[in-house]
């Protein structure tokens, strides 16, 4: 069931928003974690980011979607970036050329 695969917390701080993203990130939870940005998107009014430390796998889909939230963020003027993605995550992102557009999260805290 999908549900077992993904596990999703929001987090509010004062100086921006966290969600926390783990286990399996693929087409069959994409609405899920779509789910889960769009209020975040929507009422950025700080910083988002994403957690990765705990997704052990993510599919083009899921990159899509991280894709389209940082375009999303970024034609508000609004600070996006993933963090603590796992060294296979990091490499994939490496691999696909999205590394620069994503991952900025760590030298902006």
């Amino acid at each position: 069931m999908a549900m077992d695969k993904l596990t999703l917390r929001a987090e509010q701080a004062d100086d921006r928003a966290v969600l926390h993203v783990g286990g399996e990130f693929d087409l069959e939870v994409a609405g899920q974690v779509r789910a889960a940005l769009q209020p975040l998107i929507e009422q950025a009014n700080r910083p988002v980011a994403i957690d990765l430390r705990e997704l052990t796998y993510i599919d083009s889909t899921g990159i899509g979607i991280l894709i389209s939230a940082a375009k999303a963020l970024h034609a508000r003027g609004i600070p996006f970036g993933v963090e603590q993605a796992p060294s296979h995550i990091r490499k994939l992102f490496d691999m696909t050329g999205i590394t620069p557009f994503l991952i900025k999260s760590e030298s902006a805290k």
